[in-house]
């Protein structure tokens, strides 16, 4: 067959987008088709930069070129990205693509450190990503991301003062932590908690944003709810750790975003601490919670098992310090990226199977 972009749009419609089934061209991925001569160049416009299937689907391409048209043929495929919403004429938060809700049932399962640790994943790799600390009694962000000590800036827009996020490893962050000072406790009623939130969402410069990544409180509260009627939330991910009381709280925190007000799809389950496994013996895994419970877990409830996180020092010491583990070449770093590669992914998935989330209008 001859070479024209006629040829390659009819060869490259044999091959599928392994998530979402359907042909890269009715998908519209395929852009900027260049000939010249037996050279072939165009850019496949993948669902998020971090895709985990990137180098598998630009083979297909290649394979698929050489089988449909010839094998001579010189192919040169560009990976790029446009993230993907259900969000396009959201009235609150415009420009920001994906609202992601990070919850867990109880406290102390590493909920916070998933979420840093996401967010920088993603920035690295490309999205803009900003984080709301929405646990405003016990807010920990300011220091996973060392910068207790800064302050959000405030800009003038019309009658509104806007608040203008602090910066961090790439990521957009505001925290109630950056507000007060970090020894004082707050103590607000619940009310007055949301209201915090509700400024974080609508009172804050987020400009664009690929990914906005909520870190909720442990539980089912005031809080979780503020968001769900603010905002339509995209998705949510639950963290688990593998022993069975976190199981049965996750399960709770789970079961509140299906249930039919609420409404939220759920992205899947992440398993914090899943196994121990020493630094110098990388190989070896110690499951000293047990095994297996976040799998079960999300199972159970026919929702995604997105991974496990490994329990090894360097994740604590990078939370204590605020430098996040995924910024590190080893084993951490390797599990928050797949992990984080997942999230992106079964984003996209729900963007291309599911209409938005509707807003919840009730009082639940």
């Amino acid at each position: 067959m001859a070479l024209s972009k006629e040829a390659v749009l009819a060869a490259l419609r044999n091959v599928q987008d392994p998530d979402i089934k359907k042909d890269l061209v009715t998908l519209n991925m395929i852009q900027d088709i260049e000939i010249d001569g037996n050279k072939l160049g165009f850019t496949v416009m993948l669902t998020t930069p971090a895709c985990p299937l990137k180098e598998l689907i630009r083979k297909d391409c290649e394979e698929a070129i050489a089988k449909y048209i010839g094998e001579d043929i010189e192919v040169t495929v560009t990976m790029s990205s446009h993230v993907t919403s259900t969000r396009d004429n959201a009235p609150l938060l415009p420009d920001v693509k994906n609202i992601i809700a990070v919850a867990s049932g109880k406290g102390g399962v590493g909920k916070s450190t998933v979420t840093a640790n996401l967010a920088v994943a993603l920035a690295k790799q490309g999205a803009k990503v900003g984080v709301i600390d929405a646990d405003i009694f016990g807010p920990s962000m300011p220091t996973m991301f060392n910068c207790e000590h800064e302050q959000p800036g405030i800009k003038k827009e019309g009658d509104k003062n806007l608040i203008i996020p602090v910066q961090q490893y790439g990521v957009k962050l505001i925290s109630i932590g950056l507000l007060t000072p970090a020894e004082n406790a707050v103590v607000w009623r619940g009310p007055m908690a949301s209201s915090a939130l509700k400024q974080f969402i609508a009172d804050t410069e987020w400009g664009e944003l690929d990914y906005l990544f909520i870190d909720l409180p442990p539980g089912t509260s005031d809080i979780h709810l503020t968001l769900v009627q603010t905002v339509p939330v995209t998705g949510a991910v639950l963290v688990t750790t593998p022993q069975k009381v976190a199981i049965a709280d996750a399960q709770k925190g789970l079961n509140m975003f299906q249930q039919a007000q609420i409404n939220v799809p759920v992205l899947g389950v992440i398993e914090n601490m899943a196994y121990f496994t020493p630094e110098e013996l990388p190989e070896n895994k110690y499951y000293i919670f047990g095994k297996g419970g976040g799998r079960k877990l999300a199972e159970k409830h026919n929702v995604p098992f997105i991974g496990e996180i490994p329990l090894v020092q360097g994740i604590r010491e990078g939370g204590d310090v605020g430098y996040p583990a995924i910024m590190n070449s080893d084993i951490t770093g390797e599990a928050f990226k797949n992990v984080a590669e997942v999230v992106a992914q079964k984003i996209a998935i729900r963007n291309a199977e599911k209409a938005e989330t509707k807003k919840v209008e009730i009082n639940v």
